[in-house]
């Protein structure tokens, strides 16, 4: 049930190693690729929040944490990528508060 979003290779950072968004039930992670391995970061969906920053072509994305920790950012993703990111962790975070009441 997880979601996956590549930034564009067009975009500064990305043409080598497209930076990669993964948005499940439980968390929100970015992958960064590197030669050798990668770099993950992840919060809990529960602690997130989305603030979207379009361009012409691609938007930014920037997810802070209710508990304090470094913002996870991205940036070069299509702007129907960065609306379904949106809408993906809204929605996990609506299901959340139902499942822990059964």
């Amino acid at each position: 049930m997880t979601e996956s979003f590549s930034a564009s290779r067009l975009t500064r950072g990305n043409r080598i190693f497209p930076t990669r968004i993964e948005v499940s039930p439980d968390r929100v992670a970015r992958i960064k690729p590197r030669l050798v391995g990668s770099t993950e970061e992840s919060i809990a969906i529960s602690n997130v929040a989305v603030q979207i920053s379009t361009g012409l072509l691609f938007s930014d994305i920037r997810i802070d944490s209710t508990g304090g920790s470094n913002p996870i950012e991205s940036h070069g993703h299509t702007k129907g990528d960065a609306r379904r990111i949106r809408e993906l962790i809204e929605q996990f975070q609506r299901q959340r508060p139902a499942a822990v009441l059964q």
